[in-house]
């Protein structure tokens, strides 16, 4: 059986205190361990996860979002998902995780919205 990978593309701060990271592959009970040690170093005043690349989201997925979600609300800075998938769209649908963290069609979409904050 193939082993579940997540490979996470991390940008830098672009000037406006938003930081984009690529989530590529799956953000499953596998993968939400280092998923989470790596984001929660995340400095960045906001950071945008853009999903397009991500081919699986199962509820330890959901819990790793929600759980840095969280910590970044509690430590003053905040978090968007952006580009989801249609099978990401329908799990946080579901858990009506989409109520919570602010989502949007596009990077473009979610770095302007902070911006207006």
């Amino acid at each position: 059986m193939e082993s579940a990978r997540l490979q996470l593309q991390q940008g830098k701060d672009n000037g406006n205190g938003a930081v984009v990271t690529r989530l590529d592959g799956k953000l499953s009970l596998e993968t939400v361990n280092s998923f989470l040690q790596t984001m929660r170093k995340e400095q960045g005043k906001h950071l945008v996860l853009e999903m397009s690349g991500l081919s699986f989201l199962d509820s330890a997925g959901v819990g790793a979002l929600v759980s840095l979600f969280v910590t970044r609300k509690h430590a003053g800075k905040t978090m968007t998902l952006a580009s989801l998938t249609k099978q990401a769209i329908a799990v946080l649908q579901v858990s009506g995780i989409l109520k919570l963290i602010p989502t949007y069609p596009t990077v473009e979409a979610a770095v302007n919205a902070r911006e207006q904050v």
